[in-house]
C-alpha cells in the first residue's frame, strides 16, 4: 500500500473515535462504519452483520444488489449458518461472493469485538485478494475494535432509550396515579392518570412541592410522608407508607384517595427518589357506603316481621287466652302475610347476589304481555279497595320471545310500587308497539317521582327520603327490574314528564 493510503487509513480512525463519541443512534453509526470500511479497503460494496440471540442479521448494506441482498438475508438467519464462528462465517460468505460474481469479486472480514464478545462482522466486497501488511493488519484491527466499541455502545444506548420507552409506556398507562419526587420532594414526573385525578397539566405539576400538591380535606388515616421523614423513614429499602383521606383538588371538589410512597435508595442507602402511587378510591368507599346502607336496610326490614310473626304467634300460644275464631283467622292472615313478605325480600336478596355473581339465567319462551298483565292486574286488584287496577293493551298484540316468569316479576313489582306510592286512584298497564319493540308502561294517579330522585331510582338499595318514611322496602325491587329487562336486551326508564302521577316504562324486542 502507498504512504499516503496509510496517512488516510489513520484519518479513517480519527473519524471512527469522533464517530465513537459523536453517534449514538445504531442505523446511522453503522451506516457511516460502514462506508469508511469500503473506502479504507478500497472496495465495491460491503455489508455489517451482527450476531443476535437469534442468529446473524444484515444491520446494514451499501453498494450491494437487492437480489443478492434478498437471498443472503434469510441465509444468515438459517440455524446452521447462526451457529457459525466468524471465521466460518468469513469464510462462507467469500465462497458465495467469489461464486455469485463468478470469480470477479473477492471479499475480506473485520470482525467486530468488543469487552471480550464478537457482536458482529463487517464484510468488505472488492475485486482483488487481501494483500495487508503487519502495519495495514495492526490498523485494521484498531479500525475493526473502535468501531465495534462504537456499535456496543451505540446498543447499550438503543437498549437504555428501550427500557426508557418501555418505563414511560409504563408510567402513563397504569390506571393509578403516580408521582416520581426528588429527595427534596419535589416532583420530577407525574402520569397522566395523576393528571386526571388532580386536574392540572405536568407543566403545572413538575417542580412543585410534594406538600404544595398532596394536601388533604381534614385528618387523613395513616402516617403521612412529613411525619414518617420526621421519624427517619425509610429506615430500609423496602419501607413503604400507606395514607388514605380525602385530595384537595384546585378546580374541583375533594377526592377520595389512598397514597403509597416507597424509597428509591442508591447503593450507599442514600435516598434518590420517592415513587408515589396514588388511587381514586371513590369506588371502594361508595361500595363500604352501599355494604352499610345494606346491612341497615335488610336488619331493618327483616326485624319487622319476624317481630310481628314472633308477636301474634306468641299471643295465639297463651295459655290463659281463648281466642275466637275470628280473631285466629285474623291473626294467622297477619302470619302468613308477613311471612311472604320475608319469602319476596329472600328471593330479592338472592337474586341481587345473583346478579353480583354473573347475571340472571333466563328461560325463554313464547309470552303473551297482554295476558300476562291482566294476571296481575287481578291478583293485586282483589289486594285493595282504594285502586283501580286496569290494563290497555291493542289488540292481536305481539308475542314475544321472554322469560314468562321474569317479566311478571317486573310488572308485579311495578304495579306494587304503584299501590305503595299512590294512596288511591287508577293504576293503568299499558301496551303499545313500535316497528322493533314493544314498550309496556305502570302509571298511577300519585305524587309522582321527585326530579331529583329520578337518577336514582335503579339504584340497588336507593330509597328516597319520602320513600323511608311513608312505605317498607329494601330498595332492589326496580334495581331487579332493570336487571331483568337488559337481560332480555330492553330498556326501563322513568317518564320524567308525565300528566299526572308516576309512569314507569319498559321496552322489550319483538
Amino acid at each position: 500500500m502507498l504512504p499516503d493510503f496509510r496517512v488516510r487509513q489513520r484519518d479513517y480512525l480519527l473519524e471512527i473515535s469522533r464517530a465513537l463519541t459523536q453517534e449514538l443512534d445504531r442505523e446511522k453509526l453503522l451506516a457511516r462504519i460502514l462506508k469508511i470500511a469500503i473506502e479504507m479497503l478500497a472496495g465495491q460494496a460491503g455489508l455489517i452483520a451482527l450476531k443476535q440471540t437469534e442468529g446473524w442479521r444484515v444491520a446494514a448494506a451499501h453498494g450491494i444488489a437487492p437480489a443478492f441482498l434478498s437471498y443472503l438475508t434469510p441465509l444468515l438467519a438459517e440455524e446452521k449458518v447462526a451457529e457459525l464462528d466468524v471465521s466460518e462465517l468469513n469464510r462462507m460468505l467469500k465462497e458465495l461472493t467469489y461464486t455469485a460474481s463468478m470469480g470477479l469479486l473477492n471479499g475480506t472480514a473485520l470482525p467486530l469485538a468488543a469487552h471480550g464478545q464478537v457482536i458482529g462482522v463487517i464484510f468488505i466486497f472488492r475485486n482483488y485478494p487481501d494483500l495487508f501488511t503487519n502495519n495495514d493488519r495492526v490498523l485494521l484491527q484498531s479500525f475493526a475494535t473502535q468501531a465495534a466499541i462504537a456499535v456496543y455502545n451505540a446498543q447499550l444506548y438503543g437498549q437504555v432509550s428501550y427500557e426508557k420507552q418501555r418505563l414511560d409506556a409504563l408510567l402513563d398507562s397504569a390506571a393509578d396515579g403516580i408521582l416520581i419526587l426528588h429527595a427534596d420532594l419535589t416532583i420530577e414526573r407525574a402520569n397522566d392518570a395523576f393528571i386526571r385525578i388532580y386536574g392540572r397539566t405536568r407543566e403545572q405539576l413538575v417542580g412543585q412541592a410534594h406538600d404544595d400538591i398532596i394536601r388533604w380535606d381534614g385528618e387523613p388515616q395513616g402516617t403521612t410522608l412529613n411525619e414518617a421523614i420526621a421519624n427517619g423513614w425509610p429506615l430500609t429499602p423496602n419501607a413503604s407508607l400507606y395514607v388514605e383521606g380525602d385530595l384537595v383538588r384546585p378546580e374541583a371538589l375533594p377526592i377520595p384517595i389512598g397514597a403509597t410512597y416507597a424509597p428509591l435508595l442508591s447503593n450507599e442507602g442514600k435516598l434518590r427518589n420517592i415513587i408515589v402511587s396514588v388511587r381514586d378510591i371513590t369506588h371502594f368507599r361508595t361500595a363500604e357506603e352501599i355494604k352499610s346502607t345494606f346491612i341497615s336496610i335488610v336488619s331493618h326490614e327483616l326485624r319487622t316481621p319476624v317481630a310481628l310473626i314472633k308477636g301474634y304467634a306468641s299471643t295465639l300460644r297463651r295459655d290463659d287466652a281463648r281466642w275466637d275464631k275470628h280473631t285466629i283467622s285474623d291473626s294467622l292472615a297477619v302470619i302468613e302475610e308477613e311471612a311472604d313478605r320475608l319469602s319476596r325480600m329472600i328471593d330479592d336478596l338472592l337474586d341481587a347476589s345473583r346478579l353480583q355473581a354473573g347475571g340472571l339465567s333466563l328461560s325463554r319462551a313464547d309470552v303473551a304481555l297482554g295476558v300476562l298483565a291482566g294476571r296481575v292486574a287481578e291478583k293485586f286488584g282483589s289486594q285493595s279497595t282504594k285502586h283501580k287496577i286496569t290494563t290497555d293493551f291493542p289488540e292481536k298484540f305481539p308475542v314475544i320471545l321472554a322469560d314468562e316468569t321474569r317479566i311478571e316479576q317486573v310488572v308485579a313489582n311495578l304495579v306494587s310500587n304503584a299501590m305503595k306510592y299512590a294512596p288511591k286512584g287508577e293504576i293503568k298497564i299499558s301496551g303499545s308497539v313500535r316497528p322493533e319493540q314493544v314498550v309496556v308502561c305502570v302509571s298511577d294517579e300519585g305524587p309522582g317521582i321527585d326530579p331529583k330522585d329520578l337518577p336514582h331510582i335503579f339504584d340497588r338499595f336507593y330509597r328516597s327520603t319520602n320513600a323511608v318514611k311513608q312505605t317498607k322496602g329494601a330498595g332492589l325491587g326496580l334495581y331487579l327490574a332493570r336487571a331483568i329487562i337488559e337481560a332480555h336486551g330492553g330498556r326501563i326508564w322513568a317518564d320524567p314528564k308525565p300528566d299526572s302521577g308516576a309512569r314507569i316504562c319498559f321496552s322489550l324486542p319483538r
